[in-house]
């Protein structure tokens, strides 16, 4: 089928290509539309919210399904410009894009890729920001937030302190679609420096504060991701390329040990929408001139593919009852592994969960059950475009549904401030005690 699709890659007409230039909401609208629609059977754009100013925030799917969730398929993304005076990763997306559809039945690797994984691309959260830059700047200008002056990536939901800001229209059209897509994998774009930061952005001493740092259970992946990326862009490899910044081994460095944030979207997509993200640093100026695009994107074209690829790490299945019926909201989890906020099935009754090589005791958990463990072995050499399947047949015991109803997702408040001991967070059932009792209390 893969080598079928080359061959017809080969009789496609072109399309004339993306320039590098700086495009402007107008012009990435068009160029947006006229890949929608010259290469429809492949790709799906539409709009998931407006800016303050009621621009379109455009997401562009790439898929051989693109317009609707396939089960096994996992979901990934890339947003962009968040601080709208950071440019360089709108334009990587753009061309990401260009690049995806052109060589879909050319490149192997991408028709693969594919085949194989709904890639959801934003290049842009902030075009108001975007837009509002009248003279660019390498260090700071007024469009870095959004229509309103909020700082967008301070702006979410924090698992640490409260977060009293206002939540803006383009923050809460991300939490929204998030609600809507199973995310496995993501990104988000910006610039400033060269690193590429992984979670947590905050923290606090169960999470490693008292050493300069703030660490997820999933430390290990996150460090895997991050080189990934840094490893393919050989300036972000050498981790002291922009002056007066601080020198970042191997081109990765743990968020909160950079400088603490609250409210960032990269440990909101991790804590609340299940979804593995890091930050991207990708150049020294934020808004460099446009003669410099082509060597941003010949710098970071390995990485963005390798770093998609990536989302097909670990283990993923279905959890089904013995009739076969998919089974929902049920906790899914590594033993010694365990989220402050569970980990659970989507309505298709699928889990993703991002792991290394390795031996690994799967923690199946619904209310009032007992939980089911299920050893699995990840091989070093993984399978390609596919992480491995397992899926598991629970043994259910009495009546499900009322309980699946009942089932409360983790409410949006500062969970490990409420939870002094992280190890709680492994035992589910007390857990979401705890923090629907809070909710109750305190909403």
């Amino acid at each position: 089928m893969d080598f079928a699709r080359l061959w017809l890659g080969l009789l496609l007409p072109l399309v004339a290509a993306l320039d590098f230039s700086y495009h402007h909401q107008e012009e990435m609208e068009t160029f947006l539309k006229n890949v929608a629609q010259n290469y429809s059977s492949i790709t799906h754009l539409h709009s998931i919210g407006k800016s303050v100013k009621g621009r379109n925030l455009w997401v562009l799917v790439v898929g051989r399904s693109p317009k609707e969730h396939r089960i096994g398929i996992p979901e990934f993304k890339y947003v962009a410009n968040m601080h709208g005076d950071e440019t360089v990763g709108r334009e990587l997306l753009l061309h990401l894009i260009d690049y995806l559809v052109t060589n879909d039945g050319k490149d192997l690797e991408i028709t693969r890729l594919i085949n194989s994984t709904r890639i959801h691309i934003m290049p842009s959260m902030n075009p108001d920001g975007f837009e509002a830059v009248k003279k660019p700047d390498c260090f700071y200008t007024n469009g870095r937030e959004n229509n309103n002056f909020y700082d967008l990536n301070r702006n979410f939901p924090d698992a640490f302190e409260f977060n009293n800001e206002s939540r803006q229209p383009e923050t809460v059209a991300i939490m929204e679609w998030l609600k809507t897509e199973t995310f496995v994998l993501s990104a988000n774009l910006h610039g400033g420096a060269l690193v590429a930061s992984y979670p947590f952005d905050n923290g606090v001493s169960a999470t490693g504060t008292l050493h300069s740092r703030s660490l997820t259970p999933d430390d290990d992946v996150f460090q895997y991701l991050a080189n990934a990326y840094a490893s393919k862009n050989v300036n972000m490899k050498k981790g002291d390329q922009c002056k007066n910044k601080m020198n970042f081994p191997n081109g990765i460095t743990n968020g909160y040990s950079w400088y603490p944030l609250k409210g960032g979207m990269q440990d909101y997509n991790y804590i609340w929408a299940q979804c593995f993200e890091i930050t991207l640093e990708l150049s020294c100026c934020k808004y460099p001139r446009e003669e410099k695009l082509p060597f941003f994107w010949d710098s970071n074209k390995a990485s963005l593919i390798e770093y998609i690829k990536q989302v097909h790490l670990g283990i993923k299945g279905q959890v089904f009852d013995q009739k076969g019926n998919p089974l929902p909201n049920v906790i899914v989890e590594v033993q010694d592994r365990k989220h402050i906020c569970p980990y659970k099935t989507n309505k298709f009754g699928e889990y993703y969960l991002l792991l290394l090589p390795g031996s690994y005791t799967l923690n199946v958990t619904v209310p009032g059950q007992e939980p089911y463990l299920k050893k699995v072995i990840i091989p070093k050499k993984s399978q390609d475009f596919s992480a491995l399947k397992k899926d598991i047949v629970f043994p259910l015991r009495g009546q499900l549904d009322s309980i699946l109803v009942s089932n409360p997702s983790c409410p949006m408040i500062p969970l490990y401030s409420i939870l002094p001991s992280h190890s709680a967070a492994t035992k589910p059932s007390l857990f979401l005690l705890l923090v629907t009792l809070f909710h109750i209390l305190f909403k």
